[in-house]
């Protein structure tokens, strides 16, 4: 099995991770959103309705309020959810469940941003489900087999993730992300950070680590999503693309 760096017990590794951690701290910047262009460059032309899966305060909503006609988000965390819901209050293009994954579809309320309507999902309902940091919090065949049946014909599943570190690949991609997260941070954040300056998530908001490693997701989505392209990608992050064969 191959080292994570992040847990490394090497002295010299240890003194280079605590290093970069300072750093970034004085320049933040969030590795999520740093995707949420990713994701909108590939919702599917002409696409109605999308679904953000563990949408947290509710950022990527804004983005892909811009690309579709109505968008719904869910989170399970009720904090979470209801800032997504008061970052929306009265859009009535966006709707915001607290629910988990395994919710959408059932009956259940489901309340709009201006807390007036109620919506309820059926199977190949979505144009596009999104699922950004989300998909290690959860079972992750039962998800990607969720989000493909929650799909239109001609729809897709964007995911942005995280892996586990297992391969001697992974490393390489930690190593060069680690090495270039300070300098994206002086671009994206040049003012050294100050007490009270947001940080890179919400408050409050789950983390949990991955359990499965780039590879272990790509033959897990093989028979279930045919096709699927898996990316491994800097900052700690990687991409899982899918479009539902068939158009209406």
């Amino acid at each position: 099995m191959t080292a994570d760096p992040r847990t490394s017990t090497h002295v010299v590794v240890q003194r280079a991770v605590a290093w970069l951690a300072v750093v970034n701290a004085r320049h933040p910047w969030n590795h999520n959103e740093h995707y949420h262009p990713w994701v909108a460059r590939r919702v599917p032309r002409g696409a109605r309705l999308a679904l953000d899966v563990g949408c947290g305060a509710g950022a990527l909503l804004g983005v892909l309020r811009g690309r579709v006609e109505a968008v719904h988000g869910i989170d399970p965390d009720a904090r979470m959810a209801d800032a997504a819901r008061a970052r929306f209050d009265g859009d009535p293009r966006v709707t915001v469940r607290q629910t988990a994954f395994d919710g959408v579809g059932s009956p259940g309320d489901v309340l709009r941003a201006d807390g007036r309507a109620s919506v309820d999902a059926a199977p190949e309902a979505y144009d596009v489900v999104t699922m950004v940091a989300v998909l290690h919090h959860l079972d992750l065949e039962d998800a990607l087999a969720r989000a493909r049946d929650l799909l239109a014909p001609g729809g897709r599943l964007l995911v942005v993730g995280l892996a586990r570190t297992a391969s001697s690949r992974d490393v390489a991609v930690d190593v060069a992300s680690a090495v270039l997260n300070p300098l994206v941070g002086l671009v994206k954040h040049p003012r050294r950070a100050r007490p009270g300056d947001p940080g890179v998530d919400a408050p409050g908001m789950p983390v949990r680590h991955a359990d499965r490693s780039v590879d272990e997701i790509v033959q897990a989505a093989r028979p279930l999503l045919p096709g699927a392209r898996v990316r491994r990608r800097l900052f700690f992050r990687y991409t899982l693309e899918w479009t539902s064969p068939g158009r209406r």
